[in-house]
């Protein structure tokens, strides 16, 4: 982690599976996926901790079609597709693995990962959410951490939705907004000072 302020310390940034199975070219692509990179990289000048989250799954894992699932095959451990955006690796402090039991799936980056815990310990307070995808595991994971007590904001230009039906995004976005969570913009981040560097 890199030096910041008091405050700052007490934000985290969560990257959400920005994977090359989930940027263009990828096996489960979103489209304009590599539009979040951007925002994230500035967000983390906002954030005394980057959390990458990641799908890390076995080769038969449950959510595949091949096993009955809903998607083709994506993230398998040991694959490029597995392999999270260099430029967001470079700045995570901490990588969540989730879905690694072939049995379960876990769109959430707290589903079996211990962050919750983790940032505890770190004194988080706060956490501002981007990454892939909207309307499935950025969802599941702002859910999440506003069930477990953090103000919890997503940061609309740092997410893209897969949309397997038209709409699901933006409706992903209102659900997340009716549970209390905060809907902002980059703009709204880069207005204030950045409290910590990035290398």
């Amino acid at each position: 982690m890199r030096e910041a302020s008091s405050g700052a310390r007490r934000v985290a940034l969560l990257a959400v599976d920005v994977q090359h199975d989930f940027l263009p070219g990828g096996s489960l692509a979103v489209p304009y996926g590599f539009a979040v990179v951007g925002p994230l990289l500035q967000l983390a000048t906002h954030a005394g901790v980057v959390v990458a989250t990641r799908d890390f799954h076995p080769a038969d894992h449950c959510s595949f079609s091949a096993q009955g699932g809903p998607w083709p095959a994506h993230c398998v451990i040991g694959t490029e597709g597995a392999r999270i955006h260099p430029d967001i690796d470079a700045i995570a402090d901490i990588v969540v693995s989730k879905g690694t039991d072939p049995a379960v799936e876990a769109y959430s980056g707290f589903d079996g990962t211990g962050l919750d815990a983790m940032l505890r310990a770190l004194g988080v307070e706060r956490v501002l959410v981007g990454g892939l995808a909207t309307d499935y595991c950025v969802r599941a994971t702002v859910l999440a951490a506003r069930d477990a007590g953090l103000d919890t904001t997503v940061v609309r230009d740092a997410v893209r939705a897969v949309d397997v039906h038209d709409g699901d995004g933006g409706r992903a976005i209102e659900e997340m907004r009716a549970a209390g969570c905060g809907i902002a913009t980059l703009a709204d981040f880069t207005k204030a000072a950045p409290v910590r560097g990035v290398d």
